[in-house]
């Protein structure tokens, strides 16, 4: 591997963490911004930053090739809207790749930009490879442990949803009293959990699993700050998500406002 990373970011917090983590190991961090999804914020964590729009792909291939970068990581969320843009198929190679991809889901589409950076003479990296301290282990992390209700609701609702994650439909699922109350499609888990908190009132069981057999290259189960934030809104009872696979950021914050507001996580 080369001292040089290219960093294509998303929305959220996983794009600065892996930027720090990064430079910290002695690499130039090269990142490469997408319009409408990028935090502005990170260029003070990067060594040098260029702007795209979601649809000039190729573009960012140039780029990466005139920055004498082989090494990419994909890190943080891509608003799903822009599937729906007309001006995304523009670029040549984006709508090559619609036309040839069976389906639009996330796996698709990430192992479709995978190829094509493999093609270019890139090297698509598990996006936790300097972030493995930041998976959850396996225990309870706040002090208060689930009620056997509580129990019961997340054994219930994890292997739904390994199943929902196995049809790359989304991650996480909200359960009360063993009833579905919400699945999360392509608006993320933050509105996952607050639509479940409109639905279901307080005491909702959120949980949060990997695909199974998750490419760590892309579309890594992440918990930070807002998904507590949000379960507190909603007044859920617990939060549970898979060791091992789940990106955990600011751990001790999100451990303090769950246990002042007698929200349990746990990683099982």
């Amino acid at each position: 591997m080369s001292k040089s990373i290219g960093l294509i970011s998303g929305s959220g917090k996983f794009p600065f963490f892996f930027a720090k983590a990064a430079k910290e190991r002695g690499f130039y961090v090269s990142a490469i911004a997408i319009k409408g999804n990028t935090n502005p914020q990170l260029k003070r964590f990067v060594d040098s930053i260029r702007w795209f729009g979601i649809d000039e792909f190729k573009k960012i291939l140039l780029f990466l090739k005139d920055e004498d970068i082989n090494d990419v990581v994909m890190a943080g969320k891509i608003n799903p809207s822009v599937l729906y843009q007309k001006n995304i198929t523009r670029d040549a190679e984006l709508k090559k790749m619609f036309l040839e991809i069976k389906d639009r889901r996330a796996d698709s589409i990430f192992k479709a930009i995978a190829d094509i950076l493999t093609a270019s003479g890139l090297r698509l990296l598990d996006s936790t490879i300097f972030l493995k301290d930041f998976l959850a282990k396996k225990e309870f992390l706040t002090k208060d442990k689930p009620t056997e209700a509580m129990w019961e609701d997340i054994r219930f609702g994890f292997q739904i949803a390994k199943k929902i994650a196995g049809l790359d439909v989304g991650q996480t699922i909200v359960v009360k009293q063993k009833t579905i109350v919400a699945v999360e499609a392509m608006e993320g888990t933050d509105s996952t959990i607050i639509r479940a908190g409109k639905i279901a009132n307080n005491g909702c069981v959120v949980v949060k699993v990997s695909k199974p057999n998750q490419d760590m290259r892309f579309d890594i189960p992440v918990v930070g700050l807002n998904t507590i934030r949000n379960l507190v809104k909603i007044r859920a009872a617990c939060l549970a998500i898979e060791a091992e696979k789940t990106l955990l950021f600011d751990k001790d914050k999100c451990v303090n406002l769950a246990e002042k507001n007698g929200v349990v996580i746990l990683a099982i």
